[in-house]
């Protein structure tokens, strides 16, 4: 009996935890939404990258919840001629519930080349994030090991038609057998 009772405090105490940290999101906000998946059927290449840091490196301060929290300046390029929308997902693959968004954008130009700091793409839409807010959010984990985040973009064949409260496992279903071509930047953040 006395183990069953500290396995339930142990789960309602991690549940509390849980999400990408503290700092982010209020009751409810740490609900995971992706599957972990990086590109829904997949044929292409995007090499996707970001002046502020580079693969596998760490993300600056100025674009985490400890900082500014803006969006870090990206570029993409090799993406396919045919493309009719780009599609962005920037996840938390460490968060102790799951992956967790932290921005999700569709409908991007794809003639787009690269986004400022800060900047919300023109004409594109954005849905909720984990943190159940629209727009970005960045890395905000508990303190403790740092977590890796995965900025992917997709070429998508076709615009997706999708509502504003739309989640990335909404983007990832309206992806599912249009996506042309996929890139990832991985970068580290802990607190």
């Amino acid at each position: 009996m006395r183990s069953r009772l500290v396995g339930v405090v142990l789960i309602a105490t991690l549940g509390g935890l849980a999400g990408c940290g503290g700092g982010g999101g209020g009751p409810g906000a740490a609900t995971p939404s992706g599957s972990g998946t990086a590109s829904p059927g997949t044929a292409g290449r995007i090499t996707v990258s970001s002046p502020a840091f580079g693969d596998g490196g760490t993300v600056p301060g100025r674009y985490t919840c400890s900082g500014a929290d803006v969006s870090p300046p990206l570029a993409f390029s090799g993406v396919p001629a045919r493309t009719a929308g780009l599609a962005l997902l920037v996840e938390d693959r460490d968060a102790p519930r799951g992956t967790f968004t932290h921005w999700l954008v569709w409908n991007m130009d794809p003639r787009t080349t690269s986004l400022p700091a800060g900047a919300t793409p023109p004409g594109a839409a954005q849905g909720r994030n984990d943190f159940s807010k629209t727009g970005y959010s960045g890395p905000c984990p508990p303190p403790g090991k740092a977590h890796r985040y995965v900025f992917t973009v997709y070429a998508a064949d076709r615009r997706l038609a999708l509502r504003p409260d739309a989640t990335a496992a909404d983007v990832r279903r309206a992806l599912s057998g249009h996506t042309l071509a996929s890139g990832t930047l991985t970068a580290r953040y802990g607190r």
